[in-house]
């Protein structure tokens, strides 16, 4: 049997051998538990689509499993709440646009958490635009025979939004042409799709990933893009600016984690990103839905995160947007 004095010198050496370089690192080496991806809107969204895709290419990269973990509501201000509050430990990452986490202090008066304080950008993923959607049997071919119309219909014209871009684009296409459509709100742009397709709504704002599969299916036509200059992923579609509604409303995404997580595990997420982002299937994938690659450093990210909350705010002012108690 060991002895009491023995055993404490035993102890003392294992303590002592757990203190040299590296071996706290081995026993805790990150990753070491499964890694969750947390989406801010419903399986078979176009968001969900993207942040499988990355949690299915990251998987493969880093060889450790990744869980999609969808968390919907409040137009992804519940996802972004829960990342915030999550254990900075690098095992929750929120996959999201930084352009929708910008919007929250502009739309929301008393958001429950500071969004300046509250995300670490890892890595940067694409920037995508917002698209003007009308039913493909409409007779609108192109925004000035939509604004035409809309101006002949008054307050009885009706469009659909689910994402934060696509309010602001509404409301900046409104306010430029003078239109008084009225806003219909929806959890995801395809709940949207059978009042488009029925008539009871004129057009829609919504994201690259719906809008551009609805076209391929032949059953929307796309009139027009936010981004001030046409992306590569969509050379032929027409920006807004081109038919005279200026707006430069750009939509990007990236992979975030709570404040606080361990440089190690933000060090390895990059580095998996970077990887996959990079990739010719990924570039493919992208461009497929509506966006072009985006590869920034971790600094230039963050101050593009910062920068856009002050821009949210102007966007929300021009459009005369009333915050969200």
């Amino acid at each position: 049997m060991m002895r009491r004095r023995d055993f404490l010198h035993a102890s003392a050496s294992i303590a002592g051998l757990s203190a040299l370089p590296g071996a706290a690192f081995a026993q805790g080496a990150y990753p070491n538990q499964d890694i969750r991806f947390v989406c801010a809107f419903p399986p078979g969204s176009g968001a969900d689509v993207l942040v499988r895709y990355f949690s299915n290419h990251v998987q493969k990269i880093s060889n450790h499993t990744i869980i999609v973990e969808n968390k919907a509501g409040a137009q992804g201000l519940l996802a972004a709440e829960y990342v915030a509050r999550a254990k900075p430990d690098g095992y929750t990452v929120y996959v999201h646009g930084g352009s929708g986490i910008a919007s929250i202090p502009a739309l929301y008066k008393n958001p429950p958490i500071d969004v300046s304080k509250s995300f670490e950008v890892v890595a940067t993923i694409n920037r995508q635009p917002f698209m003007l959607v009308v039913d493909a049997k409409s007779p609108y071919q192109n925004v000035a025979q939509l604004t035409e119309a809309m101006k002949t219909k008054g307050d009885k014209a009706s469009y659909g939004v689910s994402a934060p871009n696509g309010v602001v684009m509404g409301e900046l296409y409104k306010a430029a042409t003078g239109t008084k459509a009225v806003q219909v709100d929806y959890k995801t742009a395809n709940d949207s799709l059978n009042d488009q397709l029925s008539g009871r709504l004129d057009y829609c704002m919504h994201d690259p990933v719906y809008s551009l599969a609805q076209m391929r299916e032949g059953r929307l036509r796309i009139l027009g893009v936010s981004t001030n200059e046409r992306l590569d992923a969509s050379p032929d579609l027409p920006t807004m600016s081109e038919q005279g509604i200026k707006m430069d409303l750009v939509g990007w995404w990236a992979a975030m984690v709570p404040t606080g997580t361990p440089q190690a595990a933000k060090d390895k997420l990059r580095e998996w990103f970077v990887k996959s982002v990079a990739d010719p299937e990924t570039k493919a994938f992208l461009n497929k839905f509506g966006g072009d690659q985006l590869q920034e450093s971790p600094e230039a990210a963050q101050k593009r995160l910062i920068r856009d909350i002050d821009i949210w705010k102007e966007y929300v002012r021009i459009a005369k947007i009333e915050p969200q108690s």
